[in-house]
This record gives C-alpha cells, structure tokens and sequence, in this order.
C-alpha cells in the first residue's frame, strides 16, 4: 500500500506564540466586553426599547378616521355646540372647567401651580389614553400629543404606567396588567373615586364595583377626608434613576370633592419661579380645596396640564413637554 507523506507546515520564524498572560487578559477582556454588553442592553430594553403588548383600538380616533357619524357622535357635537370657553374656562350641558394659577411664597421659596376645578355630569367624559394607543412599556408620546389625538379638552399627565412592570392597571373598563403591588387609585362608573391597596381589593372586585380606570403610582394624599399622616417613608418604586419622592418636586394629582366633581393640580418645579412642592404641601393644597380623596401621580418632568389645545404650566422648567405613556382627559359625548 503506497504511503502519502503531508509536507510538513513550515513554521513563520517571525510569529509567536502567544503566552498564556496575554491569553488569560484576552479572555478576561472579552468577559468584561460580553458582560458590560449584557448589562447595557439589559438596561436598555428595560428602560428603552419599546414593547407593545397590545394595541388599543380607540373610540375617538376611530371616529376620526372614519368619520363615523353615529348617535353618541351627534350628541357630541351638540353639546360642543353649547359650549362656551376662553383661555381658563370651559362650560357645557355636560361639563365645567375652571382654570386658576396660584403663586404662593417669593423668591427661591416661590411656588407656581395650576388648578383646575372639573364638574361632569356623566362620570364617562373622563377617561384615560394610552401613548401610540399602545399598551406595554417604553411606549411615550408628550402629554399635549395624546390629548390632541383624543379629542380632549382637557388633559394631566397619568401615572406613566410603562416605566414599570407591577401594580393593576384598569383603562377604560379594560384590565391589562394584574400584579398588586402599592396605593392605588380607582375612578368608578357612578363618578366616584376612591383611594386603595392593591394587596387588598382585587381586580375582579373593582370591576364588579364599576371601575372604568385605576392609576398606580401614589401615595395617597387625602383618603375618607383625612390627610394620609406620615410621607416620610414613601417609597414608590426602586427603578433605576428616580428621585427622592420626598423633596420638593413638579407635582401632579387628582382629587374627588364628590362625585363627578374633581380638582386637578399640577405644580411647576425646578425652576426659578417656582421650586415645587413637597407630598405634604400637596396635600394641605388638597384639604383645602376642599378633596375627600386624592392621590398623586408621576410627577417631575411629566408633570403637564393641557387645555384647549395648549400646555398651561412650564414642563421641565423649559416649556418642553416630556414624553409619558398615558393621560387623564375630558372629552365630551362619551355616555350617550
């Protein structure tokens, strides 16, 4: 049997070997590379990239797009029809709003803040709107977009449900995410508005009652007429780049005088004129507007309140809307 015999690979006299130092610093190198990778892209599909689970098929927009002319649309427009409003004010056969801006305290302890009083006749003229009518995380559209694409004529900034992945989140009669976890908020179908644990009332229970919407951020400020007592410990969540709740911070918040009659506030903060609020501030400011239940929501750079087509307060101390993944608005026609 004939023998094949390979040449024998001639060995590059000017290529070294690489020593088993500089093996171990490559492999630890690309360890870090992979790791720090892993890291970033963790925190970038937490915080960063968008995740839709569902997409909202929503009443208004439809209408827009279609032009449908339906019962519930007539009635709408009858009633903006017997509407009359100016820069601060908005009546109708089925709502009033008023708008008051309140300076309090000078220099750097000056505060400047937005309320708005809100009587409905049909607690369905308020409602809540999802960012892109998309539900899931990473999903923000600016306050003022929402609310244009809604119909709304009025809008506050919501509890920017998509920046975390627990608590119960109701909208719209429809339940999309189930995981007590804090103080919460549920708006009901009767035009009440009550503060809760979400450890303690479940989801099936708040529908059953009538809840059309629940918010989930918190804390409660004023719950059976009482100031919640002690904000001192408040924590809301643990995600990655938040602030200290406690200090003076942009505000926002709902309250119920009684039913089908809010208070809306929302505070400037950061800023020159105005250097935010505290929890327990907000919640004197509720007390004596007079609030049975209220309940803050996400607030600093979110913090905006639209009417009529324009952002009153000053978003971010820059007239410069921060995007949100949903609203708080009023619309009007919805019961019909």
């Amino acid at each position: 049997m004939m023998k094949i015999y390979e040449k024998p690979t001639r060995k590059d006299p000017n290529k070294r070997p690489i020593s088993p130092r500089k093996r171990r610093w490559l492999i630890i190198t690309l360890v870090i590379v992979l790791a720090v990778g892993g890291i970033l892209y963790s925190l970038a599909d937490r915080y960063l990239i968008r995740h839709v689970q569902v997409v909202v098929a929503d009443e208004n927009t439809a209408k827009a797009a279609t032009g449908n002319t339906n019962d519930s649309t007539s009635t709408s427009t009858a009633a903006t029809e017997n509407a009359t409003s100016d820069d601060w004010n908005y009546s109708s056969d089925d709502m009033k709003v008023n708008i008051e801006k309140v300076q309090t305290g000078s220099g750097s302890d000056q505060i400047t803040y937005y309320v708005a009083d809100v009587q409905l006749t049909d607690a369905s003229s308020l409602r809540t709107a999802l960012a892109d009518n998309s539900f899931g995380t990473n999903i923000t559209e600016n306050t003022s977009e929402i609310a244009a694409a809604n119909n709304a004529i009025f809008a506050i900034n919501g509890d920017y449900y998509g920046f975390r992945d627990d608590g119960v989140i109701i909208r719209n009669g429809t339940l999309y995410r189930d995981s007590p976890t804090r103080d919460a908020l549920a708006l009901f179908n009767d035009g009440m508005m009550k503060t809760y644990n979400e450890n303690e009332i479940s989801s099936s229970e708040l529908l059953a009652e009538g809840a059309t919407n629940t918010l989930s951020f918190g804390p409660i400020l004023i719950q059976d007429g009482e100031i919640v007592s002690d904000f001192s410990s408040v924590k809301i969540d643990n995600n990655f780049g938040n602030r200290s709740i406690q200090d003076a911070n942009p505000r926002t918040a709902i309250g119920m005088i009684a039913p089908n009659h809010y208070v809306f506030v929302v505070v400037d903060g950061r800023q020159d004129d105005s250097r935010g609020m505290t929890l327990a501030e907000l919640a004197d400011v509720m007390k004596g507007l007079g609030a049975t239940e209220a309940y803050n929501l996400d607030g600093g750079g979110s913090s905006t309140m639209y009417f009529m087509g324009r952002v009153v307060n000053n978003p971010l101390g820059r007239n410069q809307e921060r995007g949100v993944s949903d609203i708080l608005y009023l619309t009007e026609g919805q019961g019909s």
